[in-house]
């Protein structure tokens, strides 16, 4: 496998100011790879309950992606809720319950631990790395963090980000690990730590990457209706780490057009709850948008 992801899979309760959803398919890692399998056939390496429905795994399954890295344990699947307001910037967690989460020890398949990219989503640190100590020689790895982890776990997260290629944040997280305001600068500091890249996503004021002889931003895509934002970074980064894979390379431009693609398969992914949407779409409706975007953004 080209592309290995590890992460969650979930079962989200989310209300936004028009709609709701009790139960629906969620999780980081769930939502990168219906996104990366735009682009290759990744492998997911995770944890479910028995609660798990079946439905669910043959969804991810149709869509190009390789579960045989899903551990069902006995128990419940992670299981979390969220509130939007209407400006869609504002979410509140209503509840979160671990479940077989709590005590997930991620098992790479010997089928995919030669992955040459390699994605940590969202994780405590010190489970991406023990995911990322079962990888052989990994090409390209990029990890997600999120600001939990910087508040109780900074010394496991500096570490890790020792050991990566990549470091895709938001505005608050990078602001927030740094203690920088200019996020410019944030992301400088960011690559003083230790990877070669980082990507600061803004939300719908898009997204910047700075890295070696690269630096570029992109807004986001201005999308008419926003139904759920629920997996959009997750979504961004899994179009970004596809667009990379198939491409087997990471020159400054496949970086640029990657961000493209990232840009892309969050706008779908927000089109929808779950992935409705983005779990839909088709490559060459990826490909019309990515060109419908250069268009608007190219002078």
């Amino acid at each position: 496998m080209s592309l290995l992801v590890i992460g969650t899979l979930a079962y989200d309760t989310v209300e936004t100011a028009s709609d709701q959803r009790d139960n629906a398919l969620g999780g980081s890692a769930m939502y990168f790879s219906v996104a990366s399998a735009l682009y290759t056939c990744p492998a997911l390496v995770g944890v479910v309950g028995q609660d798990f429905r079946e439905e669910d795994m043959e969804l991810m399954r149709a869509r190009g992606v390789d579960c045989s890295g899903v551990e069902q344990v006995e128990g419940k699947t992670f299981r979390w809720g969220g509130r939007y307001e209407p400006d869609w910037n504002t979410r509140h967690t209503t509840f979160t319950e671990l479940n077989v989460l709590e005590h997930f020890d991620p098992k790479v398949p010997a089928a995919s631990r030669d992955a040459k990219f390699v994605f940590l989503a969202n994780a405590a640190p010190a489970v991406q790395a023990r995911a990322l100590d079962q990888v052989n020689a990994p090409t390209f790895v990029m990890a997600d963090t999120m600001n939990l982890w910087i508040d109780v776990a900074l010394d496991d997260l500096k570490t890790l980000i020792r050991r990566v290629d990549g470091l895709i944040l938001n505005d608050e997280e990078a602001r927030m690990l740094t203690g920088e305001n200019n996020l410019i600068r944030a992301a400088q500091q960011v690559m003083d730590m230790g990877p070669r890249f980082v990507i600061v996503k803004k939300g719908e004021h898009g997204a910047f990457l700075m890295g070696e002889n690269v630096h570029f931003a992109l807004p986001a895509y201005p999308v008419d209706t926003v139904v759920d934002p629920t997996g959009a970074g997750d979504c961004f980064a899994g179009g970004f780490m596809g667009a990379v894979a198939e491409a087997g390379s990471m020159e400054p431009e496949v970086l640029r057009r990657a961000m493209v693609h990232g840009t892309i398969t969050a706008s779908f992914c927000v089109q929808g709850f779950s992935v409705e949407d983005i779990g839909s779409r088709s490559r060459a409706e990826i490909d019309a948008r990515y060109n419908e975007l250069l268009s608007i953004v190219t002078v």
